[in-house]
């Protein structure tokens, strides 16, 4: 049986900035210093957007001195590439099914 994809996770991915701070995230674990430094974002804006990603679960903080560092879950994420993996296979398996109209 399939499960439902996560959709709030799909939405708080969708946001280009947030795609990006994951993706440098997946790379390496970086500081909001460095994180300005690469998006080319305004801290303010990109705390918002750490916030957002640290509320769903995708990424954890870890405090170094001054600094905040941040690293990505990458079970959460593997979590999703599975369910849509899911809806795939689901969708492949399903490819001629049609249901009739009355």
């Amino acid at each position: 049986m399939m499960t439902s994809v996560d959709t709030e996770l799909i939405r708080v991915l969708a946001d280009p900035l947030r795609l990006r701070i994951v993706t440098l995230l997946a790379r390496e674990t970086l500081c909001t210093t460095h994180l300005v430094e690469e998006t080319g974002a305004r801290q303010t804006n990109l705390s918002n957007h750490l916030r957002v990603l640290r509320e769903a679960g995708v990424v954890e903080t870890e405090p170094c001195g001054r600094f905040t560092y941040y690293k990505l879950r990458p079970d959460v994420i593997a979590q999703l590439a599975d369910q849509i993996a899911e809806l795939a296979a689901t969708a492949r398996t399903a490819a001629d099914n049609k249901r009739a109209c009355p």
